[in-house]
């Protein structure tokens, strides 16, 4: 593929509307938008070189640049790229952190680009989580010297949390500061909790370099993605400057690029609602998409909107091409109507023209994909209910154990019951014994995490039992790029792709069920759908492929949005109860689940909320009162 060039401008001499006041370039996924930062970098480092000049770049941390770190270490094995004239100056460190901790950021830069090139060990400099608290005061201030010694950064790469935190310059940070020590704010640590394994193992400090550092840079490349940065970074981008969410001070720098990929965009007003900003081009999906929320801001169902309405709201092109609201409405009425069904499976002997499913064949081979053992009751457990009922030969394919999201106090009590069962048994004295050392990396372990997995695997079993699926039809996939023992996953590889296709090739669906929660670029649920996604482009050649429809769930997290249902399966109050005694079962996940997030909600409140919402809007728009509903997206390939 032919690499294009990023046209960045300087932010400060024109928007790319008039909402904006920080450049922005969108890319449709994170690793093409990677490689061209990259390539940026290294372009940078080549021209300091010509000019024997070293080149001075600040690095961060965290999920977002490792890509960008992959291909500047191809591209140094691969076509000769030198970094002896690089110098480097990290954002942060945790305080305290000791340097060979596996959550230090020394760890982190070092495993994914310094061991792999060929910079002077010299020339990297990152905060130290070791030094004493007497001398931090005056270590932070010689930090922030040296990078003016270098005279100051050429090239800053960002990251951006959820507070609006570059670095970890939290809220209520100054524009000025300078490197020093911070407490880091509560959703932070939040979202640092599942690489500790728990809150409770995060530090509460760091040393950060200052915004006003930062912003000295003579070229800043903020990097964002996932729809979870799409809320702060419309503050960020559209927003004023203020102290309380610290990445808007880059309002203020000359030469600023956000780099986002489709997800992270989604909420700025040029992608969310481009008819309030330009004339637009009026697909079928934006069309949904503007109706849907016409309907949302003026209160109206459907049926309710009036050509005024249209007029004075952005839509006046749409109206005019389409002759009147009543059209527009009708057509859209009918066609969120047509989503709803009883009948996930398909209606037998049904007109199914204009239903989401197909009536034939009858009783349809269905296979649910979970990436973990209870993302399919969590997502589509009353739709799994209907299908079961209705006599489909339901399969469902777990794809990893989720074994590290057994807590040490749950895998205990399950250890302590069969040493109860079993006094004499060594192996469970032995691993009574790592789970009460209160190692941190104790999943480590082979046989602590081996305890987990099946912990896991058993309430699964049961779950599914109560939703009357045979036990054969349960298949523990246990990919192996998430058998890592830690948060940190291996990359998709062409042993997990050939686990799937094989259960996909061995049952012969006529529906898969997978989930489409890809709100985390590097989370569990991408990787075991580019699995799912890898696997079909290799099996969809077979003439039983031809009759396979798959339909997306989204998890406890988010749900699609109302105009990219495709299906919309209702449950009736006892249906909804029937779902959470089946979210029940997974007793390990309930009550302090370990990686909740910022929500505090159990995921079986979680789940009964966004089904609940979703029956709400679909009866706001004027359709039926149902008491909860769960969607779908049909994904073509």
């Amino acid at each position: 593929m032919g690499v294009k060039k990023i046209k960045y401008r300087p932010a400060g001499q024109f928007e790319e509307t008039r909402f904006e006041k920080i450049h922005n370039v969108i890319f449709s996924n994170s690793n093409e938008a990677s490689i061209h930062v990259a390539q940026e970098i290294a372009e940078l480092i080549k021209t300091k070189q010509k000019q024997n000049k070293k080149c001075i770049l600040g690095l961060a941390t965290g999920s977002s640049p490792i890509k960008v770190y992959e291909e500047l270490v191809r591209i140094h094995k691969e076509e000769g790229l030198s970094f002896s004239n690089v110098v480097t100056f990290n954002l942060d460190e945790y305080y305290p952190m000791e340097i060979n901790s596996t959550h230090s950021y020394y760890y982190f830069m070092h495993e994914h680009l310094f061991n792999h090139i060929n910079i002077d060990p010299k020339n990297i400099n990152i905060p130290s989580g070791t030094v004493s608290l007497k001398e931090l005061h005056q270590y932070c201030i010689d930090y922030g010297l040296k990078i003016k010694e270098y005279g100051g950064l050429d090239f800053q790469l960002l990251g951006i949390g959820r507070t609006g935190h570059i670095g970890f310059n939290e809220p209520g940070s100054h524009s000025n500061s300078g490197t020093r020590n911070i407490t880091l704010d509560h959703i932070t640590r939040v979202d640092a909790a599942p690489s500790f394994l728990g809150i409770n193992n995060v530090p509460k400090k760091a040393i950060t370099m200052g915004i006003g550092t930062v912003k000295k840079a003579k070229r800043i490349i903020l990097l964002a993605w996932g729809d979870n940065k799409a809320s702060i970074l419309k503050k960020t981008i559209e927003g004023e400057i203020t102290s309380e969410v610290p990445a808007t001070y880059l309002q203020e720098h000359n030469n600023t690029t956000f780099i986002l990929n489709e997800e992270a965009s989604q909420k700025l007003t040029r992608i969310k609602t481009p008819w309030l900003v330009r004339p637009c081009i009026w697909d079928k999906e934006l069309t949904s998409k503007a109706i849907i929320w016409l309907c949302v801001l003026t209160k109206k169902s459907i049926l309710k909107l009036t050509d005024k309405d249209y007029n004075n709201n952005g839509m006046s092109n749409l109206l005019a091409e389409e002759g009147s609201a009543y059209d527009l409405n009708i057509e859209m009425f009918n066609k969120i109507q047509h989503t709803i069904t009883g009948w996930p499976g398909g209606k037998p002997n049904a007109d199914d023209s204009s239903r989401p499913e197909r009536a034939t064949p009858s009783k349809k081979r269905v296979i649910i994909f979970s990436p973990h053992p209870d993302d399919d009751v969590i997502s589509m457990g009353g739709t799994f209910d209907r299908l079961v009922e209705q006599g489909h030969e339901v399969h469902v394919a777990y794809q990893t154990s989720g074994n590290i999201a057994v807590s040490n106090h749950e895998a205990l009590k399950y250890a302590e019951v069969i040493k109860d069962i079993d006094p004499k048994n060594t192996k469970i004295d032995a691993i009574i014994q790592k789970i009460n050392s209160e190692v941190i990396d104790v999943e480590n372990n082979i046989d602590v995490r081996r305890l987990k997995g099946l912990i896991r695997k058993r309430e699964s079993f049961s779950a599914t039992r109560f939703l009357g699926v045979p036990d054969k039809n349960i298949h523990f996939l246990n990919l192996p790029f998430y058998e890592t023992g830690t948060v940190k996953k291996k990359p998709l590889g062409q042993e997990d792709v050939d686990i799937v296709t094989k259960i996909i090739d061995k049952i012969k669906p006529h529906q898969i069920y997978a989930a489409g929660d890809l709100a985390d670029p590097h989370g569990t649920h991408k990787v075991c759908l580019d699995a799912i996604i890898a696997s079909l482009e290799i099996l969809k050649h077979n003439d039983y492929m031809n009759d396979c429809w798959v339909w997306l769930y989204r998890g406890a997290w988010h749900e699609w949005d109302i105009h990219q249902i495709e299906m919309a399966v209702p449950m009736s109050p006892d249906q909804v109860l029937k779902k959470r005694k089946a979210i029940f079962f997974h007793e390990s996940q309930k009550d302090g689940v370990m990686f909740q997030g910022d929500d505090t909600r159990e995921f079986w409140v979680r789940a009964e909320d966004r089904n609940y919402e979703t029956a709400r809007k679909y009866h706001a728009l004027g359709l039926a009162d149902y008491a909860a509903l769960e969607a779908f997206k049909r994904y073509h390939f």
